[in-house]
């Protein structure tokens, strides 16, 4: 809501403006016809309404012009006195409109922090910044993280045949172009419980060919989150697992592989999953931030373990380290411990790509979506 008070405030003065050189010639007029005989209820005025403006001087102003044309001084003496005091009036009142419009334009930078962006379900994202929100991770429907290895605040399940050494793991990755970023999902279908709000027509176990309510929604939301923060991302909701689910990968590896060639300098590349362990509404893992309950997320990295060609795993897992480990600062328990397999889930197409899985088939479209908001904004501290 705006502040009316200021704004008032403000067409007060500005209608004093214009008004001002108007009562200036009705005062010398009066005087040149004797007509004005006291000021004593000029000042009562300026002390009952204009005490707290600058108007008070404006008044004074006027009394010194009326007194000038009562003395005996030349036309010329005169009417330079009364441009000097009426370029004074305009002075004072243009201050005052000057510090007004400081008001208003500060009122409008606290309403924008407080009102929040109805395009991006209410939240704003600048209260997100600077902010450390309570969190905590729901243990109803959840399960026991296990984990082998450890860097700082990060866990990591190593399922690969690689032992991993703190360099390793060490996420001193960076990349040359920190702004784009590519979003695709090679399980497009893949879906959660359904709501009254997000109901959908099943095309298998959890499995839907609607993009507003499988995986690819969330994919959505995560864009519009990024982009708002001023990342140019391309998010592509090619289906690869309708109707077969076998080849996905593959069909996979052919998108990706052409969105890099017309975004041949995108580093960083997001293969957005749900968790696929588990088949019904028994696994649900939960994170409250704040006040809102979101699904966890979770990277799964490849290696070249399965005897794939894969330079770029070692980077990848380093990119990984890296956003968990300010995950953990920012929204302890947010991420899962990250998986690392042998397989490579053709993350070998760039120098930051990954799978994240955003919770499972007992987590609700809400819960994973609004997961999305905090995702981004540890995205865009890391790409800093």
């Amino acid at each position: 809501m705006i502040n009316l008070a200021v704004i008032n405030l403000k067409d007060i003065i500005k209608f004093i403006k214009k008004c001002i050189v108007l009562l200036i010639i009705l005062f010398v007029l009066w005087k040149v016809i004797g007509a004005v005989k006291t000021t004593k209820n000029i000042s009562a005025v300026k002390e009952k309404y204009f005490s707290n403006f600058g108007v008070e001087k404006i008044l004074d102003n006027t009394l010194i012009i009326s007194k000038s044309f009562s003395n005996e001084q030349t036309k010329n003496e005169n009417v330079s006195v009364f441009k000097k005091l009426l370029m004074s009036e305009i002075k004072i009142l243009n201050s005052e409109e000057k510090q007004v419009d400081s008001e208003i334009q500060e009122n409008n930078v606290n309403l924008g922090k407080t009102n929040g962006d109805s395009n991006l379900n209410n939240s704003s994202l600048n209260d997100l910044e600077n902010v450390l929100l309570p969190t905590k991770v729901i243990d109803d429907n959840n399960k026991i993280d296990k984990f082998t290895d450890t860097y700082n605040s990060v866990k990591i399940k190593n399922e690969s045949k690689y032992p991993l050494t703190q360099e390793m793991l060490n996420p001193n990755i960076d990349f040359s172009n920190k702004k784009n970023i590519i979003i695709y999902h090679t399980h497009t279908c893949e879906s959660y419980t359904p709501t009254v709000e997000n109901n959908y027509v099943a095309s298998g176990n959890f499995r839907t060919i609607d993009l507003e309510k499988s995986v690819a929604r969330v994919g959505t939301e995560l864009t519009n989150y990024l982009t708002e923060f001023g990342f140019n991302v391309t998010h592509n909701t090619t289906y690869h697992d309708y109707p077969a689910y076998t080849g996905s990968y593959t069909r996979g590896l052919s998108t990706i592989q052409s969105m890099l060639a017309n975004n041949n300098d995108t580093e960083f590349v997001i293969d957005l999953h749900r968790d696929a362990l588990g088949n019904n509404s028994s696994y649900a893992p939960c994170v409250q931030i704040g006040d809102d309950v979101v699904a966890q997320v979770m990277f799964v990295m490849g290696s070249d373990g399965g005897g794939l060609e894969h330079p770029n795993w070692i980077n990848n897992l380093k990119l990984a380290v890296k956003i968990q480990e300010k995950a953990n600062e920012m929204y302890p328990g947010f991420f899962k411990p990250i998986i690392l397999r042998d397989s490579r889930y053709n993350q070998h197409v760039a120098n930051g790509a990954c799978i994240i899985e955003v919770g499972a088939t007992g987590n609700t479209l809400e819960q994973c979506n609004s997961s999305m908001k905090y995702l981004a904004n540890v995205i865009k501290e890391v790409m800093k």
